[in-house]
């Protein structure tokens, strides 16, 4: 398998599913603004969101997929098998009881994530109904979540990459379909969030079949390997909920800074996962099950050898992504986001934000990378150890920045501590001798820093002949489609162009994995 060409075909799934997402957003926000309704349908939708990275996408699949693929290396297909049956099994019984308790306790969680709606009756009220619509999205994502961790380690990563299209395709659905039919309009979009969770899960299982790893109900919480999943569980659960608490805090200030505060952050946080997806998920997902593999064959080198690869194909494209948001900030969120109840003080506050955040874009990214180097390990402890250094760290910095920025102090915080998060990882990973740089890094950053200083100084000129960032909240929709994409292109011809004049080549990131 080539990991270069497989994490291409992750990302252009990545593409349309945050492609798709941002219809979804730009729809949302253009029929019901940025306003109070807006932000209860985003607490409700993060709710069962951030269970989700609690449970599944996190703590879980950090435990789960090192046991599965060290599984599939060592012990065959059928034991492999029936670890799969048992921990489907117990996860959707802790599921169902998580789910119908979140339910019932939707008024606390409510209040739990956004104390400040209280205030408000009314917004408090509309965010729990919307929160009991969503809530059951946990278990069917969950699940979600274990058949993509399963496919991923058959090298079947189109599939889990496709899959979130259709929940964005449900909620566009639902938001141009249903919303004339319910009171008030705003639930037709949490609706959608609960069709699609189950959409999502049906069309896990043909490929499941294929593979021939569809779950059966297997209840054996003693079995052994099942016990090793829950014993690394029990550290990752604690490492990603401080990450999750860091989120949970962070929307408490914003519920407490006005209307609108939440959602130009969502929006923000929306545009900011296009790079942070397309970049360090997509080679983060490929790159885990090479690392297990050669973990389980006790070969070092190599392993030192994939990360090497994924750090310089992660810098290559991320540091370009990070300049263009910024340098470009309002022109994009003018031309996808202003539209109908979007006004231009929402394009103005959002770009503060995201500005904000892609100050940390590059360690959110490659803290993607870094840290499956210690689950293919399963040396959970030490990611676990930096998630409370960074929990600290970014309160630390929500104290120096959200008294002055705002909402966009949040943001401020969140990717600054993302560097420290990458910046940890990387000292521990090389301290501990996991990972040795190759030769030319030194080379690799003066040619990466050459080319996109130039590449950013090509976006800024653009962005001043056409107008500067004023002028862009009154063009047409048209002319400001026609400049983004002119600005786009030639920013990225610019910057590939420089890297090619300086010697990189295509053939340099072409490596095979597992």
């Amino acid at each position: 398998m080539n990991l270069f060409k497989a994490a291409l075909s992750v990302s252009a799934m990545t593409l349309l599913s945050r492609v798709t997402g941002l219809v979804r957003e730009v729809l949302g926000f253009s029929l019901f603004g940025a306003g109070a309704s807006m932000d209860a349908f985003q607490v409700a939708w993060r709710i069962p969101n951030f269970l989700r990275r609690l449970f599944a996408e996190g703590a879980f699949s950090q435990a789960f997929v090192p046991v599965f693929a060290e599984f599939r290396a060592k012990k065959g297909d059928a034991e492999t098998k029936a670890l799969a049956d048992r921990v489907a099994s117990l996860l959707a019984m802790v599921l169902f009881v998580v789910t119908l308790i979140g339910v019932i306790a939707a008024p606390f969680l409510v209040y739990a994530m956004a104390a400040g709606f209280s205030a408000d009756a009314n917004k408090m009220a509309l965010t729990t109904t919307m929160l009991r619509i969503t809530f059951p999205y946990l278990f069917f994502i969950s699940l979600v979540a274990l058949a993509a961790g399963m496919l991923n380690t058959f090298s079947n990563f189109k599939t889990p990459a496709f899959t979130p299209v259709l929940l964005n395709l449900c909620v566009i659905a639902a938001a141009v379909f249903l919303s004339p039919h319910v009171d008030p309009p705003i639930l037709a979009l949490a609706w959608g969030t609960f069709a699609g969770g189950v959409v999502q899960l049906l069309f896990q299982v043909p490929a499941l079949r294929r593979i021939k790893m569809l779950p059966r109900w297997d209840l054996k919480p003693q079995d052994p390997g099942v016990v090793r999943v829950l014993k690394l569980m029990a550290p990752a659960l604690l490492g990603v909920s401080v990450a999750q608490i860091s989120i949970l805090i962070n929307t408490q200030i914003a519920s407490f800074l006005g209307d609108g505060a939440v959602s130009w952050l969502s929006a923000a946080d929306r545009l900011m996962e296009f790079p942070s997806a397309l970049l360090g998920v997509a080679v983060g997902t490929v790159l885990l099950p090479s690392l297990v593999k050669q973990h389980a064959h006790e070969n070092r080198q190599e392993f030192s050898k994939l990360l090497d690869w994924g750090l310089r194909l992660t810098l290559l494209l991320a540091v370009p992504a990070t300049i263009g948001l910024a340098v470009l900030a309002t022109p994009l969120i003018s031309t996808i986001l202003q539209h109908g109840q979007f006004s231009a003080n929402d394009v103005l506050m959002t770009r503060t934000a995201l500005v904000a955040y892609a100050v940390g874009l590059v360690g959110i990214i490659l803290v993607k990378i870094l840290a499956p180097a210690f689950y293919a390990q399963q040396n959970v402890a030490t990611p676990v150890k930096i998630a409370i250094a960074t929990l600290i760290a970014v309160q630390l910095f929500n104290l120096a920045f959200v008294p002055f920025f705002r909402h966009a102090g949040l943001a401020l915080s969140t990717g600054l501590g993302a560097c420290v998060n990458a910046g940890l990882l990387y000292y521990f990973l090389r301290s501990k001798r996991i990972f040795t740089p190759e030769p030319q890094w030194l080379t690799f950053f003066f040619k990466l820093f050459v080319a996109a200083y130039v590449m950013g100084c090509a976006l800024w000129w653009v962005t001043y002949i056409t107008g500067g960032d004023a002028r862009w909240l009154t063009m047409t929709t048209i002319n400001k489609c026609y400049y983004l994409t002119l600005a786009i292109v030639f920013g990225a011809q610019v910057y590939f162009l420089a890297l090619r004049a300086m010697g990189i080549r295509y053939a340099d990131f072409s490596r095979k994995g597992a």
